[in-house]
């Protein structure tokens, strides 16, 4: 067994099932065969680049989680939140930074308020 056959079913398995997807939507959205989906994740694939690179996309899977497993793994509200903005453009990134600096600004101070009135 490669070393690598365990970060990578490990990771897929799980980004998978954060979306909710079976394995066979997994296979449809990414263009590849459902049981090289279920190999994967059965520690029992060494997929092609044409593979991975498709099914990595199709998961928004952070490579991160297969190269360096070790790393602290992101919540997936975090995780989503950076998919989102990297798909936005310049213009529509410049946009929403004094929408989010607001924002972030009303929580934290809510949450000072919060945490004064529990002394």
């Amino acid at each position: 067994m490669q070393e690598f056959s365990y970060p990578l079913g490990d990771a897929i398995k799980r980004a998978r099932g954060e979306l909710g997807l079976t394995q066979s939507q997994v296979a449809e959205k990414s263009g590849i065969d459902a049981r090289t989906v279920m190999n994967i994740e059965n520690y029992k694939g060494n997929p092609k680049m044409e593979v991975l690179y498709p099914l990595v996309r199709a998961l928004k899977l952070d490579s991160r989680e297969i190269f360096n497993p070790e790393m602290k793994r992101e919540s997936p509200a975090i995780r989503q939140l950076r998919f989102m903005i990297e798909e936005c453009s310049e213009q529509e990134s410049a946009a929403l930074i004094p929408i989010i600096e607001s924002v972030l600004s009303v929580l934290r101070a809510k949450g000072a308020i919060e945490i004064e009135s529990d002394t």
